[in-house]
């Protein structure tokens, strides 16, 4: 359980956490999407996740864990499709607007054309590619991503990005867990952790960020601006 958090999710802002392995990243991000328990307040939008109903909730949020799973005989279509769930009456068809919704999801992730086949068949970047769909379908204001460009080639990894930076650019919050730190010097902002605390919280292009990033990884890492971009490069 984390205690003395008070967070807030704003709007049309891209925001990575990064930190060493155990540092609690994952964790912060399940109290945001209200996963686990915490003590302190951590708002949605404006409001505290606390009152929201769950419902409500699920459609404003959207969230892709590490390492998740779906049914191996499930159709591609259908796991995007149950990202619509927060959308729909119990036990109701989907709508016009849930097939839309699943459409552009699994486009926006170069997907469409395995929407027939079984979830089993796919390699772990197509998998991939398909759960990302999954929490794209769900249309929410804020995406929750814990470690999305796992198992994806460089080239996917470069849509990803497109990606994010259009959903931000659409008025959406994406908040991402990565280990590729030049990926997430990427974002609008980068809240650094170590030891189950958050060390540094501003801006990707501030030297402080910089400082507190080198100085997080034990000073293994080096951070320096190439062709117009942050980048994090080994120190050999």
């Amino acid at each position: 359980m984390l205690h003395g958090i008070d967070l807030a999710l704003p709007q049309a802002r891209w925001t990575s956490i990064v930190g060493p392995n155990g540092a609690g990243k994952s964790t912060l991000l399940k109290v945001l999407a209200g996963l686990l328990p915490h003590g302190g307040n951590v708002t949605l939008l404006g409001q505290p996740m606390a009152a929201m109903r769950g419902r409500d909730r699920a459609q404003q949020l959207s969230w892709l864990g590490q390492n998740e799973s779906s049914a191996d005989d499930l159709t591609v279509y259908d796991v995007a499709m149950l990202g619509r769930l927060p959308h729909q009456a119990w036990l109701a068809p989907p709508s016009t607007a849930d097939h839309a919704a699943v459409e552009r999801a699994l486009r926006a992730t170069q997907a469409w054309d395995w929407r027939g086949r079984a979830l089993g068949q796919l390699s772990g970047g197509e998998r991939q590619r398909v759960l990302l769909a999954r929490a794209l379908a769900v249309e929410a204001e804020v995406l929750l991503m814990d470690e999305p460009l796992a198992n994806l080639d460089p080239p996917h990894q470069a849509d990803w990005l497109l990606m994010v930076r259009n959903l931000v650019a659409c008025g959406k919050t994406v908040v991402s867990v990565l280990h590729e730190i030049s990926f997430a010097l990427q974002a609008d902002e980068l809240v650094v952790m170590d030891k189950g605390r958050v060390t540094h919280h501003g801006a990707c292009a501030d030297a402080a960020t910089h400082r507190a990033l080198e100085e997080v990884f034990d000073q293994r890492i080096t951070v320096h601006r190439l062709a117009g971009q942050w980048l994090a490069l080994p120190r050999i």
